[in-house]
């Protein structure tokens, strides 16, 4: 392989993994009642149309179907990823799940 060549396929893996760091997001908010949408704006309202966030919450399932995901799990990803803002909306979402 080329340097090219290793560079795309970095990019293109980073990429993927990046939706799938999406995908985990949007379900968890599913998991919890919460609109993945709403959420995503709340930490980043300079984005509010996100191709790739559309895409993930077309992909998420019923909270009944779903697998649970840790909110350890959640923040992990989010922090892999240096979404902080994001990290930092959904530990609020944790926070008042708790109190409730």
């Amino acid at each position: 392989m080329s340097r090219k060549d290793i560079e795309e396929q970095i990019i293109r893996d980073y990429e993927r993994d990046e939706h799938m760091m999406i995908l985990v997001f949007a379900q968890w908010c599913v998991n919890h009642d919460l609109d993945p949408h709403e959420v995503y704006l709340r930490a980043y309202p300079q984005q509010a149309a996100n191709p790739a966030l559309q895409q993930a919450i077309t992909l998420t399932v019923s909270k009944d179907e779903s697998d649970e995901i840790l909110d350890d799990t959640l923040l992990g990803v989010l922090s892999l990823f240096g979404n902080e803002e994001l990290a930092f909306v959904v530990t609020e979402e944790m926070q008042n799940r708790k109190k409730n």
